[in-house]
């Protein structure tokens, strides 16, 4: 995908728009999500950057301080809450118990999808 246009705002969402492979234009939006439960050391942003990459997923995991993951997630929306949603499963050893999702902005998400 590639870029066209710079970010813009509609009220608080901020999207950038992309062109796909099939030549459509998609709006891209960014999710920041604060995952909890044993998510670290499971496998877990491992699986996430898997997925993500099947899924075209632009962004990050990497695990806080305090035993949470925190995920960026960009991309087409379609896509983005696909990914959101398969954040409640995790790996197979990950127990998760909530998934708190805002609206980020486009601009901080880096190429391709990794872990820290």
């Amino acid at each position: 995908m590639r870029s066209l246009d710079p970010a813009r705002g509609v009220g608080e969402r901020v999207f950038r728009l992309i062109q796909g492979e099939n030549g459509y234009i998609h709006a891209m939006i960014c999710k920041k999500c604060l995952v909890s439960g044993r998510v670290q050391g499971v496998f877990y942003r491992g699986s996430a950057a898997q997925r993500a990459r099947e899924l075209g997923v632009r962004g990050y995991a990497r695990n806080l301080p305090d035993g949470r993951v925190e995920v960026l997630a960009c991309g087409e929306e379609a896509t983005v809450q696909a990914f959101v949603s398969w954040l409640w499963i995790g790996s197979s050893a990950a127990k998760v118990t909530s998934v708190d999702v805002a609206d980020a902005p486009e601009h901080g998400a880096p190429p391709g999808f990794h872990t820290a």
